[in-house]
């Protein structure tokens, strides 16, 4: 068995309605040499939106397998691919944005759920309050637009409880939406990208490296049983200093895992170095 025998000429659904199988779709067919179809009229805002006025199911993951199943099941297809992403601070830096993406692949036939991932700080992602156009068209230039979407919220932003005009792609309807929302609101109004992939080139560009992860992924298959997914586990830290021989906080070996039959396998210095700077030492640089 080989990863690409497993899907060749198979048909897989892409859950999306926001025309995120340009970026999938063409890895997808030409790397696993499978066919993909869209759902007709599949709303995936029924899972969460961006714009907070439906609550994303679960987590992130949880969510694009909810997509992906769903749409299986309406088209009749065993393979099913579903993309979530998240935005927020980053964990390390809170004060630099990232974007987290996954593709999550399905296949019911083989009972496999591969998941690709992208982790970046190269996103647009931003929101603030305006009091007038100018503010509104500072912001909007900052954040890429037109070629980046917009979104501006009339009442409760944090909750989505308010008016929401989302697509904004030119300048007229920045005009006409931000004049619109001044004129219903006591104050300031609250305007954000629009992180639809559709709307969020930078973001589409995420998605289409963490389709490049999966089918990496998908290609590494296990030792012993010759599935495909044989993905990394842990990280094992304790990379020699160079100088003084004592482990470092960087990665020294990791472990990889078969999602079918569990058999694990350690390999040593995946990064392709045997030491680390001493730079890099706390105890040659504390």
């Amino acid at each position: 068995m080989t990863s690409l025998s497993l899907f060749k000429n198979r048909t897989a659904v892409i859950a999306t309605m926001h025309k995120k199988e340009q970026a999938i779709a063409p890895l997808v067919e030409q790397e696993l040499l499978l066919k993909t179809v869209i759902p007709d009229n599949f709303n995936t805002d029924l899972f969460g939106t961006f714009s907070r006025d439906v609550k994303r199911r679960g987590t992130q993951i949880e969510a694009a397998r909810a997509k992906a199943e769903k749409a299986m099941e309406i088209t009749g297809t065993s393979l099913g691919i579903a993309s979530e992403g998240s935005f927020g601070p980053h964990p390390a830096i809170p004060f630099l944005p990232h974007n987290r993406e996954i593709v999550l692949f399905l296949d019911k036939e083989n009972n496999l759920e591969i998941i690709g991932e992208e982790f970046t700080t190269d996103t647009n992602y931003s929101h603030e309050l305006v009091n007038n156009l100018e503010e509104a068209e500072k912001f909007a230039k900052k954040a890429g637009f037109p070629e980046h979407g917009l979104v501006v919220i009339i009442g409760e932003s944090a909750t989505g409880q308010g008016e929401i005009i989302k697509g904004i792609i030119t300048p007229e309807n920045l005009s006409d939406a931000v004049n619109y929302a001044l004129k219903k609101s006591a104050g300031a109004v609250h305007i954000e990208t629009d992180m639809r992939a559709m709307y969020n080139p930078t973001r589409m560009r995420a998605i289409e490296r963490a389709t490049r992860n999966l089918i990496e992924k998908i290609k590494t298959v296990c030792p012993q049983c010759s599935c495909p997914g044989f993905e990394i586990i842990e990280r094992k830290k304790g990379l020699p200093c160079s100088l003084c021989n004592l482990p470092t906080h960087l990665t020294k070996s990791v472990v990889y895992q078969c999602k079918k039959c569990e058999f694990c396998q350690e390999k040593l210095f995946p990064d392709g170095i045997k030491t680390a700077d001493p730079g890099m030492c706390q105890y040659c640089n504390p």
